[in-house]
């Protein structure tokens, strides 16, 4: 059985893009920003991006900073970088991006679905690659969301190849009206070049597409770590999540399942004993589906893991199999309570006389 953590992803370090996804409210931005805080103390990456894709960006209140769509260093580190980026901007937004200077590819981002958030994806993916980082983290939106971007290289690709096969078998009619309503209009030589040039940016983006895809079906490459919960619902959205990505051709071999009740933990409470065993009915099938996937179990927090500190103490939990604590002995347990309790009345005796203190 494959180990049950992510150190495979950290030791593989020709990776260059992980993608981290699932069904919304599994846990997916605290795994992503504690792989990519794994990555960046693991000492085999000089510099680590993390972008969030999720329109409802989290990033920020996980690392307690506000980040922005340029790449801000994180606090309490040298090599870790974040950004949050809007996978669907604004026309405004839009009319900034370079292959959006030209009215005809405007008019292509209107008149094929999906390509306006796919030229923008690719738009940043441009730019990316011409920075310094060893590996990019994606804290991704919930699934839906993602496997449409997963898809945009190949939209992409669908689109810009129809136009340039459209050069190609209408380039010397395109040309000869060009030179003939550019002769009309005074435009000249210019003018009959335009083919050439808005063509030329087409194929220019076609190109960093199909570096893309390629990179994104490269399993040296890129990985995509799957998030879930151990319920029925969060099962089958996993189940269909990795059926996409394998048509995708994207490699997908680490599944994290967040918020789960170790028995140790339970107690005397009939609730959580109960919430144990339907859990464990859908870890079973975890198990079964996925037997040569590296599987990794993380626990119920009491509380929410956020700053750079706490991600740095969660990240551990990634690297080697999480042990919950023996049970505490049933006496000592209760022992302590009484003591909890009675430090509790004191204290409400002493705002109790400080009150009348006040009144008086």
């Amino acid at each position: 059985m494959p180990e049950p953590t992510l150190q495979n992803i950290v030791d593989q370090k020709e990776l260059k893009w992980i993608f981290v996804g699932g069904k919304g409210g599994v846990g997916k931005t605290t795994t992503s920003s504690s792989l990519a805080v794994a990555l960046a103390e693991s000492g085999t990456r000089n510099r680590v991006l993390i972008i969030s894709t999720d329109p409802a960006h989290n990033l920020s209140d996980a690392f307690r900073q506000k980040f922005t769509k340029t790449p801000t260093l994180v606090n309490g580190f040298t090599n870790l970088f974040a950004m949050e980026v809007d996978p669907q901007p604004d026309m405004g937004e839009m009319e900034q991006l370079e292959w959006a200077q030209d009215s005809f590819l405007t008019e292509l981002a209107g008149s094929i679905p999906g390509i306006d958030e796919a030229m923008s994806f690719a738009e940043v993916m441009k730019q990316v690659q011409t920075m310094d980082y060893d590996t990019i983290v994606f804290d991704t939106a919930p699934t839906g969301h993602t496997l449409r971007l997963l898809n945009f290289p190949t939209i992409l690709e669908k689109g810009l190849s129809k136009l340039v096969a459209l050069k190609g078998a209408m380039g010397g009619m395109m040309g000869q009206m060009t030179r003939m309503l550019g002769g009309m209009a005074g435009g000249g030589e210019a003018a009959a070049d335009l083919p050439d040039q808005l063509l030329g940016k087409v194929e220019g983006m076609l190109d960093v597409v199909r570096k893309v895809s390629a990179q994104f079906k490269d399993p040296l490459l890129t990985t995509f770590v799957a998030v879930c919960i151990p319920e029925f619902l969060s099962l089958y959205e996993t189940e269909r999540l990795v059926q996409e990505l394998a048509k995708f051709e994207i490699d997908c071999r680490n599944i994290v399942i967040n918020q789960i009740i170790f028995p140790e933990s339970v107690g005397g409470s009939r609730l959580l004993d109960a919430r144990v065993r339907m859990q464990q009915k859908y870890l079973d099938q975890f198990y079964e589906l996925y037997e040569d996937f590296h599987i990794l179990q993380l626990p119920l927090l009491e509380e929410e893991v956020r700053g750079p500190e706490a991600l740095k103490a969660f990240a551990v939990n990634l690297l080697k199999p999480y042990v919950p604590s023996p049970p505490a002995d049933a006496a000592a347990r209760e022992a302590a309570l009484v003591a909890e309790v009675a430090a509790l009345k004191k204290r409400v005796a002493e705002l109790e006389a400080a009150a009348l203190a006040v009144k008086k």
